[in-house]
């Protein structure tokens, strides 16, 4: 790897990373509220509207596959100022096309966004992280977090003060566009050597990673979409209260990550990744042997701890590993680890549909359990 500019200080580097997770989760959570509103305004009905919803998951997947090639020849830098920029110009537009193909599109070059922007700053956050020779990436992700919830409240807000959506998106843009233009002069300049194929086919450790980080991923996501079924139909909390679990898994993995790093400093990767797997699992264990809505609670909480530091794990030792270019592997991880947030819902309905939800949830604790499992093997020095 052969490092061609840097310019900004570490420490502005390091903010430019936040905003940059700042940036993308703010986004992503900024288009939740729209939904309803694009519904009504092309008069579709459901089916329709899920095929509209496919088309970010699609650019979003091209893109990622795309970035890891362009990062490694060109640098991560561009693909953030590009990907943050793209985020700000489609969102509003998203707000007032009005035909379904006009919808699809839109949504197509936002998922593109969304998604060279996810790879090129996790690709820069490990730069920053190496040169810094301490654990930053857990923190980085907490902050995707925050960004997303603040996303969400802040369109919520507008929106309930009846300000128009064009507007409300507009203005969402304008604060994604100034954290962009901040971060741009602070990002780190680098690029690999150019010489080489631009491609190279996940392999060795980085299909081990990519599993793994698919399998968390597919976790947070099932978590999302089935986690009040789950303790709704069990009885163990009434219809109105269903998102209590998921709540808190969100506080607890959010909190994790911050707390992350500095844990990490102390014990190490590969005691980070098995005791978290093992605690997510335990969480899964307790989550579905629970008796009462309170133990069911606690479980929650133990896999958003657990699960919080295990990603930013499989990410840093995808930029270390020597199996093929960083910039790729780290592209590999974050396409499997989008796949499985994407497809794996669907995969706990069908089999929720044949063995029954609470089956289903055992499934995923069996998954989790993979983690520790794996450990030592992917945190090995290579």
């Amino acid at each position: 790897m052969q490092t061609v500019v840097t310019t900004p200080p570490l420490s502005a580097a390091r903010l430019a990373t936040r905003l940059a997770f700042l940036v993308a989760g703010f986004g992503v959570a900024c288009w939740a509220p729209l939904v309803p509103f694009a519904k009504a305004r092309l008069g579709v009905g459901d089916g329709v509207l899920g095929m509209l919803l496919l088309c970010i998951g699609l650019g979003s997947v091209v893109a990622m596959m795309l970035t890891g090639a362009l990062s490694a020849r060109y640098g991560s830098k561009p693909i953030i100022v590009a990907g943050g920029c793209g985020l700000a110009v489609i969102l509003p537009c998203l707000s007032v096309v009005s035909t379904p193909l006009a919808l699809g599109l839109a949504l197509l070059a936002f998922g593109a966004s969304l998604g060279s922007l996810d790879v090129a700053m996790n690709i820069h956050a490990i730069e920053v992280e190496r040169r810094e020779a301490r654990p930053l990436m857990s923190g980085f992700h907490a902050l995707f977090s925050v960004g997303g919830f603040a996303g969400s409240t802040f369109m919520t807000f507008l929106l309930s003060l009846h300000v128009s959506a064009l507007a409300s998106t507009l203005l969402c843009a304008a604060l994604m566009l100034v954290a962009t233009l901040l971060a741009r002069s602070r990002l780190i300049e680098t690029a690999e050597a150019n010489e080489g194929p631009l491609f190279v086919a996940p392999r060795g450790i980085v299909l081990v990673l990519a599993a793994l980080t698919a399998i968390t991923f597919l976790v947070e996501g099932a978590l999302l979409d089935w986690s009040a079924l789950l303790i709704t139909g069990t009885g163990l909390v009434a219809a109105a209260h269903g998102g209590l679990g998921y709540m808190l898994f969100s506080i607890a993995m959010t909190a994790g990550r911050f707390g992350g790093d500095a844990l990490t400093a102390r014990v190490g990767d590969r005691a980070m990744m098995f005791w978290g797997g093992l605690l997510a699992t335990a969480g899964f264990v307790v989550l579905l042997i629970a008796p009462v809505a309170l133990v069911a609670m606690a479980g929650f909480l133990l896999i958003g701890l657990g699960a919080s530091n295990v990603v930013p794990v499989l990410f840093r030792r995808a930029g270390s590993q020597r199996a093929m270019p960083a910039a790729l592997a780290v592209a590999a991880v974050t396409t499997t680890g989008y796949a499985g947030n994407l497809v794996g819902p669907a995969g706990v309905g069908f089999v929720a549909n044949g063995v029954g939800l609470p089956n289903a949830f055992w499934m995923l604790a069996v998954l989790m359990f993979l983690v520790p499992c794996c450990a030592r093997w992917v945190t090995a020095k290579r």
